[in-house]
């Protein structure tokens, strides 16, 4: 099998008001953001040509996303071969939430931890990714 985990692809939080919150995180630290947050756009080590991106995305204080989770964040890994890795999961007893969805910026599924807390899987597709996204937090 390929590397399990190869990143982290994103980390999403409950805010009262993500607006003003992505704002506040633009006035003051320099984040570019638009609608889902920013992404922070990095290169690989192993291949300095090809991007990779971290989701930084607040969301509502009510969104039903991290269901069953109850946590007031949620992080995401990236992965290398979504389909093997739930089947390796599976077999260890792993909690899988639901079933993968494919995307063209991506496949994702939903595990839960031992504690808890829901965490999304995300084999990315970069490319199309790349050029989805607007608000881009770049070093």
């Amino acid at each position: 099998m390929k590397k399990r985990v190869t990143g982290i692809g994103g980390i999403f939080f409950k805010v009262k008001d993500p607006n003003a919150t992505k704002s506040w995180y633009q006035n003051h630290l320099g984040l570019n953001t638009d609608n889902y947050g920013t992404a922070f756009e990095w290169r690989s080590s192993e291949n300095p040509e090809q991007k990779g991106f971290t989701q930084w995305s607040p969301m509502n204080a009510d969104t039903n996303y991290f269901k069953p989770s109850e946590k007031d964040f949620m992080i995401n890994y990236r992965v290398e071969n979504l389909e093997e890795l739930v089947a390796e999961l599976k077999a260890e007893g792993v909690t899988i939430l639901d079933e993968i969805e494919i995307f063209e910026y991506g496949k994702f599924v939903h595990i839960l931890d031992p504690d808890g807390h829901s965490i999304e899987l995300w084999e990315p597709n970069d490319e199309v990714y790349d050029k989805l996204t607007e608000g881009r937090t770049i070093s």
